[in-house]
């Protein structure tokens, strides 16, 4: 092999030394290049501020009660003949509910009958007996004593009167009589049964302790929703106002308005009683149930809203704002009332303002970023 000679060797070294210092201006260049190059915007999400109505929300138990719901008593005292509802059973406004026998009632309702036709027989003799003196008085003055037309005039007066009396006597029996059958006032359905077949029964007018109810009738078909309302929001409550139940079935909330309410507020609970009204034509509610009142209270009219997803901190709450640069800007605002979606804005932002949306993480204050709008109305 033949050695390498010294210039050989030093020109050998130079081309090395040639190829590294290449590789390395390239290396260079592209960490330059690299540095160089534009930071790419994110993309994040904003929802502009708008003017809304808002309302604060108070969510209160509530229990669902029938609209209608009375023990049916008897107004005459007899025993039990019949029965003709049970537990459950739906009814109409005048369907048969039950029958009592009163067997003296029966007897007294003959004796009327009988005191009437006597009665008219009696009227009908000294109607006929006036009616033929006067015709003779008139045709022949002189004829007859006047003495004995007036008795007459006065026999007939009180047999008119004996008539009378027989048939108001024979009414208040038929009356008493109709008592006997029990029948239901309103539409409903039988929610309690007293008594069964053979049981007697006190009228219910009775002072007696015995007065037993036969059925309990409730009207179901529409039932009240009966909630209390704290003292402190009683002054808010309004006939009309918006509410919103729960059913706690699912997340969707059933609108209604308040029907009525107590205008006093308990001694003992410190709460006002307010209804709102819910058809249940199904009868798939039950009295008793309890459901969720969502109230609207402490109102306000067209006032600066805000996302809460928007808002961050506690002590200072802050918002992160796209400025007219497309740049972050971290903004303290002050809030107002809350709602599940929205917050009053009381300073800090203007209507038209673009606040972002989503995860602070993924950006800094002082970049720049492209905006995706979100329209996030009232209610959403």
């Amino acid at each position: 092999m033949k050695p390498t000679s010294p210039l050989m060797l030093s020109r050998h070294l130079r081309c090395g030394f040639l190829a590294l210092a290449l590789i390395a201006g390239g290396s260079l260049s592209l960490h330059a290049a690299a540095a160089g190059a534009t930071e790419p915007e994110p993309t994040v999400a904003a929802a502009p501020i708008v003017r809304e109505d808002l309302a604060k929300e108070l969510s209160v138990q509530a229990e669902l009660r029938p609209y209608q719901e009375v023990d049916l008593h008897s107004k005459v005292a007899g025993y039990l003949r019949r029965i003709d509802v049970d537990l459950g059973d739906r009814v109409k406004a005048g369907d048969p509910l039950a029958t009592l026998e009163v067997p003296e009632l029966r007897e007294d309702l003959v004796r009327a009958q009988a005191s009437l036709q006597r009665a008219e027989a009696n009227y009908q003799e000294a109607h006929l007996n006036f009616t033929r003196l006067s015709m003779v008085n008139r045709g022949q003055p002189n004829l007859l004593a006047q003495q004995d037309v007036d008795v007459a005039q006065a026999k007939d007066s009180a047999a008119a009167a004996a008539l009378g009396e027989a048939k108001a006597d024979l009414e208040k029996y038929r009356a008493l009589e109709s008592y006997t059958r029990i029948t239901a006032p309103f539409a409903g359905v039988i929610t309690k049964r007293y008594a069964d077949p053979g049981a007697l029964i006190q009228a219910g007018t009775s002072s007696s302790t015995q007065a037993m109810p036969l059925v309990r009738l409730s009207q179901n078909d529409r039932l009240r929703l009966v909630f209390p309302v704290s003292v402190s929001y009683a002054r808010m409550i309004r006939a009309g106002d918006a509410i919103e139940i729960d059913f706690g079935e699912s997340s969707k909330r059933v609108p209604t308005t308040i029907a009525r309410f107590s205008r006093r507020i308990s001694t003992d609970t410190r709460t006002m009683l307010a209804e709102a009204e819910v058809p249940n034509p199904n009868l798939e509610l039950i009295p008793g149930q309890y459901l969720t009142v969502v109230l609207k209270i402490d109102r306000r009219s067209k006032v600066l809203t805000v996302p809460v997803e928007a808002v961050a901190g506690a002590k200072q709450p802050t918002v992160y704002v796209i400025n007219a640069e497309q740049k972050i800007e971290d903004r303290p605002i002050q809030l107002g009332i809350e709602t599940p979606t929205k917050y009053e804005v009381l300073s800090g932002l203007r209507e038209g303002d673009l606040v972002m949306i989503g995860n602070r993480a993924q950006v800094h204050v002082g970049q720049k970023v492209a905006t995706k709008r979100v329209n996030l109305g009232a209610g959403q």
